[in-house]
Formats: C-alpha cells, sequence, structure tokens
C-alpha cells in the first residue's frame, strides 16, 4: 500500500531531483572534503553539501538512494553521510543514524526532526513581512487618520480610526507604512514600494472611519499609515535549491536588515522577481560590480575604464513578488554592496 509517509518521500525525492537539473555531468567537490560526515543538530543541507561539494546546491546529483532506509532524501541528526567514487563520479550515501528514532505514525509537517535545506532562522520575520506594494495598492489601502483618546501616536491597545474598512470579511490587519521605492538598478524604473511592518490590528467596528485595536507594535504608528489584510497564505519553510529555468541577470537594490556591507546570511533585495521567471528556491551568482575609474595615464582628458564584474558569493531567492525578490546570501567570498550583479550559476 502507498502510504502517505511514501508519498511524502516520493514528493521530497522528486523536489531534490530538480535541486540539480541544471547541473553540469561532473560535479566539483570540495578539494578538502570528508570521507564521511556525522549530522549534528542545527546543520542545514547546504552546510552539509558544502563540506563535500564545491557548490553545494547540486547536491542531489551526486546523492545516491538506498531503497532500505525509510525516508532516505530526510536527513537526520546522527545520521551518517558518506562520500566514494563511482566511475569517476562523486557519490554521497545516506547511513541511518543511532540517535534517529522514526515513528510509524504520519508525522505532522516534511520534515518534522529533518534538518532544513538553508538557516531558516534567519530568514524567518521575511517570510510574511516586510511586504512590496504597488502604487496602485498604496493609493487604495486603508489608513490611519486619528487615534481615540486625543492621543497623538498609536501603540499597544490602543484605539485607530482608519479610512475605510466597509466589511468584516477581514478581521486582522497589518499596519504598514510606505518607505522607499524600489528602482530598476540599470534603467530607473520603479518596480514597488517598501511597506515596512508597524504592528498588527483587529477589526472592532466596520466603518468610514473604522475602528481597530492596535497590538504587537514594533513601532508607534502615525496617521498615514496603511492596513494590509493579514493573509492566510502558510509561508514556505522547506525551500529546493536550482538554478532559475530561464536566464535571469539583475541586480541587489536593497538590504532589509539595514547593513551596508553584505555578508553571508543577510537578507537582500533583487530587482528582479516573478514576472521575470524566479522562483522560490532559485540559486543566483552575486558579481561585484566593477567600479568606473579615471585612467590617469591616457592622453585623453577624463578618459575612464570600468574594470570587470569579479564573483562575490552566492544567493537562494526565498520569496517572490512581481518584479522583486527577497533573497537569503548563502556565501560571500568577498564584501557584497547594493547594486552588485545577479546571474544564473
Amino acid at each position: 500500500m502507498f502510504t502517505s509517509s511514501n508519498k511524502l518521500a516520493c514528493l521530497v525525492f522528486g523536489l531534490l531531483i530538480s535541486w540539480g537539473a541544471l547541473a553540469a555531468d561532473t560535479v566539483a567537490v570540495n578539494p578538502n572534503h570528508p570521507d564521511r560526515y556525522v549530522v549534528v543538530k542545527g546543520d542545514t543541507l547546504w552546510d552539509i553539501a558544502g563540506r563535500f561539494l564545491r557548490d553545494p546546491w547540486l547536491w542531489p546529483d551526486v546523492w545516491h538512494v538506498n531503497p532500505q532506509i525509510a525516508n532516505p532524501h530526510l536527513i537526520y541528526p546522527g545520521d551518517i553521510i558518506t562520500m566514494t567514487y563511482v566511475n569517476g563520479q562523486p557519490r554521497l550515501s545516506l547511513q541511518r543514524g543511532s540517535m534517529v528514532h522514526l515513528s510509524p505514525q504520519v508525522r505532522s509537517t516534511p520534515l518534522d526532526g529533518a534538518i532544513p535545506a538553508i538557516p531558516i532562522d534567519a530568514i524567518h520575520q521575511f517570510l510574511t513581512r516586510p511586504y512590496v506594494m504597488e502604487q496602485e495598492e498604496l493609493d487604495s489601502a486603508p489608513y490611519v487618520v486619528a487615534f481615540a483618546d486625543e492621543h497623538i501616536l498609536g501603540s499597544n491597545d490602543i484605539k485607530a480610526y482608519v479610512r475605510s474598512i466597509d466589511t468584516t470579511d477581514n478581521r486582522k490587519f497589518d499596519v504598514v507604512r510606505p518607505g522607499d521605492a524600489y528602482k530598476d538598478a540599470e534603467t530607473g524604473e520603479i518596480l514597488g514600494y517598501e511597506a515596512l511592518y508597524i504592528s498588527s490590528s483587529e477589526l472592532l467596528q466596520p466603518g468610514d472611519p473604522a475602528t481597530l485595536m492596535l497590538n504587537d507594535m514594533e513601532l508607534e504608528t502615525v496617521k498615514g499609515d496603511r492596513l494590509l489584510p493579514v493573509s492566510e497564505d502558510t509561508p514556505l519553510n522547506t525551500f529546493f535549491p536550482a538554478a532559475p529555468k530561464q536566464d535571469v541577470k539583475g541586480s541587489i537594490i536593497g538590504v532589509l536588515n539595514g547593513v551596508s556591507q553584505i555578508g553571508q546570511f543577510n537578507v537582500v533585495v533583487l530587482d528582479r522577481g516573478a514576472d521575470d521567471g524566479l522562483e522560490a528556491g532559485n540559486v543566483l551568482t552575486i558579481d561585484h560590480r566593477g567600479e568606473t575609474i579615471r585612467d590617469i595615464v591616457s592622453k585623453t582628458r577624463g578618459d575612464t575604464v570600468t574594470l570587470p564584474d569579479e564573483p562575490a558569493g552566492t544567493l537562494m531567492v526565498f520569496r517572490t513578488f512581481d518584479r522583486v525578490s527577497f533573497a537569503l546570501v548563502m556565501k560571500a567570498s568577498r564584501a557584497i554592496h547594493v547594486l552588485d550583479r545577479v546571474r544564473n550559476p
């Protein structure tokens, strides 16, 4: 009988295969790879693969499935990963460790106890917040006009009056503040607007103005802040890295955690999105944008030269909007900056 657990394993297997579908015939190994590695709590698939392979996201190209192991595509602390060679090609295999205890009942989530592909903690707050909004969305969104009891600013457990929410179709709203425009790095075209999360709120009374109670405050609410219905969609928490299905060339146009120099596990904004063929899980190479400098030797006054781009790291897209995306820097071989370029690996 084809059980739910078997279906789950097959689903994971299919996604893992797509992970490395565009890889080269020969997968380059890490020259310092171990022959075996014991998985520990806190590992990710990316970390483990990087111990063995030069390009960690090509893991499935060398993954050997042992049919005698239940759910061999899910890896748990205590498992042992070994590398061997078959016909000159690297092969990674799994030996189920003694620390792993798999019960026969159906698990509540695909990765119950299994290690994730990437460090989810680094992106958890960005899976549902903040937002990217179009100008039309900003213009049509309800907005705060006043607060109860003559308050000048809104904080926890203070009522806000909002124009206009006429129905009770949604009871929970996020309060957001319109921020800077996200622009195409090459053309300057506006692709959307940052919407900074301010607080949560609950609808008490619809109308124009409607009455809402503010809660879960991160910043004080001010007049003009917009309200968006809370999405009921379940955010992704499992990712299967793969190269984009089409050629993608873009740039980093922002950083979500406010740093100027970007490093490993920083979250960046790209000027390419779902409309450009990007999907959650897509892996891109980061190139440091070559700067344009003055040629002090040239006899031509004002002569300049643009230096070539240089590889700077790797990132993985984890959330897409129509024209921009959020991505996590997985590897940084040098300092990364806003306006550095991204491309297919």
